[in-house]
Formats: structure tokens, C-alpha cells, sequence
């Protein structure tokens, strides 16, 4: 039996009694809200940053192309940083490594803020992308550590809930931002959000992988952790799957700047408002998925219904911006980003249940794996939005639908969701 104050919960797979601190379960919506702020914090790295990139253009006299890179390298050291973060977090516990990884973020943030060239800015972009990636990394495992099953699929949406308020609310700061300084200002706001979240993690975040459950070894146990998780076919299908949606959205978040206001002539506030109305669609459908289906209807039967709308969004968004239905205005085109975006809302979130409820043995590789894919999958979405330059959606379209057709036959082909999972 488990000691005075603590909570046991079974293992997925192996039926291994967890064994939880009490203190953790107990803070409840507390530990919700922290998560949440850690899950946050890649969509404001990157969307508060989104209506200055054509300011930053000319400030640093760039091109676009080169622009987007500072996306890029912030996506791919959030990508790298995880496989590191994930299995640290497995032998050492959640806390320590989230902590580290917290304070270089700040100090980073803190140097782009002056950075003096492009160049520059997209090596302390991949900086500040490895050090937030334990927050994302971390939160995942922190959920598996805590939930199971239907529970933890509920979580997930919950947490979708409450990190779906950054891209809603964080565009709209870094336009109102713009209204009073210029794009270093942005860096200046994100690196105060990233002292106050260390301080509230530091305070409030109890360790949730107690010594017992820890994992022994070094590297070569991590790689032979992490080639076990791989060699999991139905794993690596949820794995693929949420990243390759991830990657249908990035190409949205890295184009949508140029299209709406260099394309469609919006100004930076109107394109601040769109992207807020196209992240109220997902934080609906996550709150649908979470509140509504989970435990009506499967999972993959979920997920499936996502990935096809996702799919047949970006067929439409394709004949519109190739001139299919003629010269469309702003609001189609739009209505087709509102319709892929709410998707994602029973996307991602079930394909990251799936694939942690088959890994309770090592909850912090399996979230370095999939946060690693998506973030490694988007970051190569990323330049090829701007191939054709930046007065045309084409390329957005194209690799929104590649994306997209790409996820799905990963799932149908390596999930097998008509068959009775073992």
C-alpha cells in the first residue's frame, strides 16, 4: 500500500503501481494553470513575434525569407531542445530540468531584444527555442505522470483550453505593443512572462516522478529508450500523425502575416483579430472534444474525424489561392484558415493521448519524441511557405494539403484505428 499521503494509479501497459505525491493531485486547477503557462509559452515565443516580421524586414533590411528563419530557429531548437530536456526529466526528475531550462530562456529573450542583426537574432531565436523546449516537454510528461486514459485525454483538452488563450491574446499584445515601440519591444514583454513563470514553477510545481520511478543510465539508455518508443509502430503512426498536422499548422502561423497584410493589404490589428478568431475555433473544438466526445466516441474515431477536416480545408484553401473560383477576397480565404485551425482542436490533443497512454514506462522520452517530430516537421514546413516570395499563398496551400494528406495516411496506415488495440 502506498504510504501516508500519497495516491497510487496503475500503469497503462505494465499495470506497475505509480505511485503520485499527494501534494501534486491535491493542487488541482493550481498545477492546470502552471501547465497551461508551460504549454503557453511556445505560442507567444511565437505569436506575439508575428505582426512585427514585416517591421523587422526593413529594420534589420532583410529579406522575408531570411525573416522567417528567426520561426525556423526558434521551431528547431524547440525540437532539439526536447530530445535532450525529455530524458533528462526521466532520470533526474521534472523539476530541475524545467527550472535550467526556464532561466536560459529568459536571458536569451533578453538578448534578442538587441539584437543587432538578422543573423544574430536567428542564433539566439535556436537558443531561446532549446531552453523553452523543457517547458513544453515537461508538461506533457507531467500529465503522464499525473493521468490516465480518458482522464488524461480530458487534460490534454483542458490544457488546449488554457494555452489556446496565448495565440488568441498574444498577437493582439504584440500589435498594441508595435503602437508604442518598435519589434525589440516584444522580446522585452516576453522575457518578463519568462521570469514570472519561472518564479510560479519554482513556487507552486511539486516534483511528480518520485526517485523510484526514475529512470537509470546515461545517454545510451536514453537512445535505447527512445529506439524501443520508435520501434512501436502504432506509437510512431500517433507520433507522425500530430506531427505532420503540427506542420499544416506552422505553415499557416509562418505565412499568414505576409498573406494577410502584404497580400490582402490588412493592417497589422486586423491581422492580429483574424488570428485570435481562428485560435477562439480551436480552444472550441479542444473544449468539444474534451468536454463532449472523450469517452462518447473513440479517440481515433476523434482524431480521424480532425485529420479529414484538416485535410479537405487545405483542398479548398489550394483551388481558392490558385484563382480555381476567380479573384477571392480576404474573408474566403480566412473562413478556410478558420476551418483548418479548428481542426487541430481534435487533432493534436488525441494524437498526444494516444501515444502517452502506450508509454507510462518513460512518459518524458515519449513527449521529447512527439514534441520533437512536430516541432522538426514544422520547422521544414516553415521556408518552404516562402519559396515563391511573398505575394502569393500558393506555397501555404500546398504545404498545408501535403501536410495534411501525409498525417492522415500515417494514421490509417501505421495506427490501424479499425483494429482493437491489443
Amino acid at each position: 500500500m502506498p504510504e501516508s499521503g500519497q495516491k497510487s494509479t496503475q500503469g497503462h501497459i505494465t499495470g506497475t503501481p505509480v505511485v503520485v505525491p499527494a501534494a501534486a493531485r491535491r493542487a488541482g486547477l493550481l498545477v492546470t494553470l502552471v501547465l497551461g503557462g508551460l504549454t503557453a509559452l511556445p505560442p507567444l515565443s511565437m505569436d506575439m513575434y508575428l505582426p512585427a516580421l514585416p517591421e523587422v524586414t526593413r529594420s534589420l533590411t532583410a529579406p522575408a525569407a531570411t525573416v522567417q528563419l528567426t520561426l525556423t530557429a526558434c521551431l528547431a531548437g524547440m525540437a532539439l531542445g526536447q530530445l535532450v530536456v525529455g530524458p533528462m526529466s526521466d532520470k533526474w526528475g521534472r523539476r530541475r530540468p524545467l527550472l535550467a531550462g526556464m532561466v536560459v530562456y529568459v536571458l536569451a529573450t533578453a538578448v534578442c531584444a538587441f539584437a543587432p542583426s538578422a543573423e544574430l537574432l536567428i542564433a539566439f531565436r535556436l537558443l531561446q527555442g532549446l531552453a523553452g523546449a523543457a517547458g513544453i516537454v515537461i508538461a506533457r510528461a507531467v500529465v503522464r505522470d499525473l493521468y490516465d486514459g480518458v482522464e488524461m485525454a480530458r487534460f490534454f483538452s483542458t490544457l488546449m483550453l488554457i494555452s489556446g488563450v496565448a495565440p488568441i491574446v498574444a498577437p493582439l499584445i504584440g500589435g498594441q505593443i508595435l503602437r508604442l515601440t518598435d519589434w525589440r519591444g516584444v522580446f522585452h514583454v516576453l522575457a518578463v512572462i519568462g521570469v514570472l513563470l519561472t518564479l510560479v514553477v519554482w513556487r507552486f510545481l511539486h516534483e511528480t516522478l518520485p526517485p523510484e520511478r526514475r529512470q537509470e543510465g546515461g545517454v545510451g539508455q536514453a537512445l535505447r529508450t527512445m529506439r524501443g518508443l520508435l520501434a512501436d509502430r502504432v506509437f510512431t503512426g500517433y507520433m507522425l500523425a500530430g506531427g505532420l498536422a503540427f506542420a499544416a499548422l506552422f505553415a499557416y502561423i509562418s505565412a499568414s502575416p505576409f498573406v494577410v497584410q502584404e497580400i490582402y493589404g490588412a493592417s497589422p490589428q486586423t491581422f492580429s483579430l483574424l488570428f485570435g478568431l481562428n485560435s477562439i475555433g480551436l480552444v472550441a473544438v479542444g473544449q468539444i472534444n474534451g468536454k463532449l466526445l472523450v469517452g462518447r466516441v473513440s479517440l481515433d474515431k476523434a482524431l480521424g474525424w480532425g485529420l479529414s477536416v484538416v485535410l479537405l480545408a487545405s483542398a479548398a484553401l489550394l483551388l481558392m489561392t490558385t484563382g480555381v473560383f476567380g479573384e477571392v477576397g480576404l474573408v474566403p480565404v480566412a473562413a478556410g484558415l478558420f476551418v483548418l485551425m479548428s481542426a487541430m482542436g481534435l487533432a493534436l490533443p488525441n494524437t498526444n493521448a494516444q501515444a502517452l497512454m502506450r508509454t507510462p514506462h518513460a512518459a518524458g522520452s515519449a513527449s521529447a519524441l512527439l514534441g520533437t517530430s512536430s516541432f522538426l516537421i514544422g520547422a521544414i514546413a516553415s521556408p518552404l511557405v516562402g519559396i515563391a516570395g511573398e505575394h502569393t499563398a500558393v506555397p501555404m496551400a500546398v504545404v498545408q494539403l501535403a501536410c495534411a494528406t501525409a498525417a492522415l495516411a500515417s494514421f490509417l496506415l501505421l495506427c490501424r484505428p479499425w483494429r482493437p488495440t491489443p
